[in-house]
């Protein structure tokens, strides 16, 4: 089976703007790019984005074309293991939640559209839940 990469724009309550499914052998530097572009197509009033050192050619490319200001969330100097870093953090929180999803915890879809769709529907089902809270 062929491993698949997920790669999420979410604005800070974690919820989902942009979404990009990829194999594997896909790099992040790749990968990051289209998912700026699908990001332009659903959100026109972004004017900050942050990313990790991976998306640095992302968001100058989003600099470049749109003038929107790129932020890269690097390592701090010296650590060593876990270490909750500023923004970054929400990002990986969408996934968490994604994963709680038993049809999302490994990758069964054939195509990488159909697990787009799963992931959609599971961020339908999280943002339900909140507003019924």
């Amino acid at each position: 089976m062929v491993g698949r990469k997920r790669f999420v724009a979410v604005d800070t309550l974690g919820l989902l703007w942009a979404l990009l499914v990829v194999p594997a052998s896909t790099q992040d530097r790749a990968g990051g790019i289209p998912l700026v572009e699908k990001l332009r197509a659903a959100a026109k009033r972004i004017r900050v984005l942050w990313g990790d050192s991976h998306f640095d050619t992302a968001l100058t490319h989003a600099w470049c074309r749109w003038g929107w200001f790129g932020v890269v969330v690097r390592k701090l100097v010296g650590q060593k293991g876990f270490v909750v870093q500023p923004k970054r953090w929400i990002v990986e929180r969408t996934l968490g939640w994604l994963n709680r999803f038993r049809r999302l915890s490994k990758d069964y879809e054939r195509t990488t559209q159909s697990s787009e769709a799963f992931i959609k529907v599971a961020m339908i089902h999280v943002m339900v839940r909140r507003l019924r809270v």
